[in-house]
């Protein structure tokens, strides 16, 4: 397929621009480098620029035609959702209304859409499932069900078919060690582990909650290794080939994992002792969020390769070793 990635010097973009290139795929990336990095996708066809410019996305997908377009400019901090909710809609639904209509200015008709086990809210079963109720409880939440309601409108009355792939906990890195998990500010758990050991402990390390519903205080979560996140949406690309409207899956592993499990396992990966402070919960974070992935299996072909936290957190340390800042004790 030739495909367009917006968002593709992301974390998640990287990967499966990386992916999708060794398996024979025709990449191209839009990225406004706010948060990407240039150097995670050297060697690609690139286009520096903001889906937010009507006139640059639209230039981008006339010169080209794509097969399917790939979707992940999206603010995605939960915290900084509930004091400014206001960037969180104007960037991830305005934006996404703007690319939307690029796409059916210039006639391109597939999206995968990055959303969110979010949309979901504190859970009402063990596992979630797709039919699980709907009940987001931040602004980055509702503007990822915001978004996947418009989908399903665009299907309907523009024919626009669209896949919508509801992450967990994304985490890891490529085993090749080259790319990985780069945010400023980082707020995902592994890498801050990984960064406060790979530091020598000058990088405090935080927790947010030890009183929540679980055996340990520590809210639980289902982490997926972000190469599964990639065969995943390579897998939602090539079923829209044949499959018309709007379609949603869940991607996890179907475990769930508290921050102190974590916390222990890196110990084992690291063979460092891993020191925190504690801190309040931050607002917004529900206490249980594990998947119930059996609907992408069985629809999509998909399976993830990746099913244990220790596995995980190794490519991820593969990763921050190999860069400058590591500091070996």
């Amino acid at each position: 397929m030739n495909i367009l990635i917006c968002g593709g010097a992301g974390y998640i973009g990287s990967h499966i621009a990386k992916a999708a290139t060794e398996t024979g795929h025709h990449i191209t990336i839009v990225d406004n480098l706010v948060t990407g990095h240039q150097e995670s996708i050297a060697g690609l066809p690139f286009h520096q620029g903001d889906i937010g410019d009507l006139a640059f996305i639209e230039s981008v997908l006339t010169a080209t035609t794509y097969d399917l377009v790939m979707h992940f400019c999206a603010f995605s901090l939960v915290g900084e959702s509930v004091s400014d909710p206001a960037s969180y809609y104007q960037n991830n639904v305005g934006q996404t209304l703007n690319l939307l209509q690029a796409m059916k200015q210039t006639g391109h008709k597939r999206l995968v859409f990055s959303s969110s086990a979010a949309i979901y809210g504190n859970p009402e079963q063990e596992t979630i499932n797709e039919n699980h109720p709907k009940n987001p409880i931040n602004p980055y939440a509702r503007s990822k069900w915001m978004v996947e309601q418009i989908l399903q409108d665009y299907a309907v009355s523009y024919g626009m078919d669209a896949v919508c792939l509801r992450y967990f906990n994304a985490a890891g890195a490529d085993p090749s060690a080259i790319i990985g998990e780069k945010h400023n500010p980082e707020t995902h758990l592994i890498p801050n582990i990984l960064k406060s050991v790979a530091s020598g402990g000058e990088l405090a390390l935080k927790v947010f909650g030890t009183d929540y519903p679980t055996p340990d205080g520590s809210c639980i979560r289902d982490y997926i290794h972000v190469n599964d996140l990639a065969s995943a949406h390579l897998l939602a690309g090539q079923y829209l080939q044949n499959n018309a409207g709007y379609h949603a899956f869940n991607l996890g592993i179907g475990k769930g994992f508290s921050v102190l499990d974590v916390i222990k396992a890196a110990e084992a990966i690291t063979g460092k002792t891993i020191a925190f402070e504690t801190n309040d919960r931050r607002p917004g974070d529900p206490p249980i969020l594990v998947a119930d992935s059996t609907l992408a299996q069985d629809t999509l072909g998909w399976q993830p390769a990746y099913t244990d936290i220790e596995t995980i957190i190794e490519t991820a340390w593969q990763w921050h070793k190999n860069r400058e800042t590591f500091k070996p004790q």
